[in-house]
């Protein structure tokens, strides 16, 4: 598929990360490990950006939950399991009968609404992506914008949404190697990303959300080890385990990051500890 908005500017941290002399390695301060709460006995989770790298991830490991999952995607033939697991094959399309596909643009309030419409939704997972040159330069706070548009509209209270380090106030949390690229080759997707972070803090601030900065993306197997936090260094971390932690901001009733903007990484050292839901974390880790 085409390379997403995060594939790209993720590539360009990687570099940076060599350049900035192992600031990626700093030990992270993580909060405890939520403990498991019960949850509603039906969920139904949307998707949108769900052909990239991270959507996909969520798409799987939503379905490995059990729940029922609608995605939006500007062609469905890309879409396709990220990795072998819970039934699926990697790099084949998705067979299940809980998985609803809608096809068009996250910019076309129709195509988002149309995600909606069978009224089930309980929660959003957003990790949008794409070429500027094919998406445009808008087309994160536009889609966005149309997202927190339809969850008012449909009473769907939670929403994750996938930006990068380096966004909002976590400017701070980036190699200094990084920080110099988003103010020049990737100042206008950064322009986009601050955008749709300022769609969530305004227009969805009476929603339950959870903007999730990861570091430098990763395409190894779940770890089922994430740290999170406003004041951590930023890290590399697995595609796998960031959609893990969006499910759970959607899914867990007592989330501790709700309504907040948060850093994280993966860590497989001594001294780190997963902030995902105990039976989430025991999920991944057994992959």
């Amino acid at each position: 598929g085409s390379e997403t908005l995060i594939d790209m500017h993720m590539l360009l941290f990687s570099t940076a990360a060599l350049l900035s002399s192992g600031l990626l390695l700093s030990p992270a301060r993580s909060p405890a490990a939520v403990a498991p709460r019960a949850r509603a006995p039906t969920l139904s989770i949307a998707v949108f950006g769900a052909s990239g790298g991270t959507g996909s991830e969520a798409v799987l490991q939503a379905l490995e939950r059990g729940e029922d999952v609608s995605c939006l995607v500007r062609d469905a033939s890309k879409l396709k399991a990220p990795r072998t697991a819970a039934g699926f094959s990697e790099g084949s399309p998705f067979a299940s009968d809980k998985l609803s596909v809608t096809t068009g643009s996250v910019t076309n309030k129709a195509d988002v609404d149309a995600v909606f419409a069978s009224g089930g939704v309980t929660g959003v997972v957003v990790a949008l992506g794409g070429k500027t040159s094919d998406v445009g330069p808008t087309m994160l706070q536009d889609g966005t914008a149309n997202i927190v548009a339809a969850c008012k509209a449909n009473g769907v209270k939670r929403i994750s949404v996938v930006t990068t380090i380096g966004a909002g106030d976590s400017m701070d949390q980036a190699p200094w190697a990084f920080r110099l690229l988003m103010m020049t080759v990737m100042s206008s997707i950064m322009s986009d990303k601050n955008a749709q972070e300022a769609v969530i803090t305004s227009a969805g601030a009476d929603l339950e959300y959870c903007i999730v900065r990861p570091g430098g993306l990763k395409s190894d197997p779940p770890t089922g080890v994430v740290t999170a936090g406003k004041d951590q260094d930023a890290g590399a971390i697995t595609r796998a385990d960031v959609a893990a932690f969006c499910l759970d901001a959607v899914v867990e009733p007592d989330f501790q990051f709700l309504r907040q903007a948060v850093s994280i990484s993966s860590n497989m050292g001594s001294g780190f500890k997963s902030v995902l839901a105990d039976k989430t974390k025991s999920r991944m880790a057994s992959k």
